[in-house]
């Protein structure tokens, strides 16, 4: 899947796809991912906007899927592996 990463601010998100569903993660400025998500086709940008200034973080690091399923199971197994810090830890 193709992956980008970008700057973790109103024009960074802005130059991220929208057409496929996302995997996404909110990094800080050490390289840890203080938070991993999902975002539907279409909503991406709305989605990652949401976070701005409710979840540090320097960076922003997206992977594109094929389906929203997909995404959820690589955002699980991400989520398991890392547990970043304001990802809910009963997921």
């Amino acid at each position: 899947m193709r992956t980008k990463k970008v700057k973790f601010n109103k024009n960074g998100i802005e130059n991220l796809p929208n057409n496929k569903p996302v995997v996404y993660k909110i990094i800080t400025e050490g390289g840890r991912n203080n938070y991993t998500g999902i975002a539907q086709r279409g909503r991406v940008q709305e989605r990652l906007e949401e976070h701005l200034g409710n979840i540090p973080g320097t960076e922003i690091q997206i992977e594109q899927m094929n389906s929203i399923s997909e995404a959820r199971k690589k955002e699980a197994k991400i989520i398991s592996k890392t547990q970043p810090k304001y990802n809910n830890q009963s997921k």
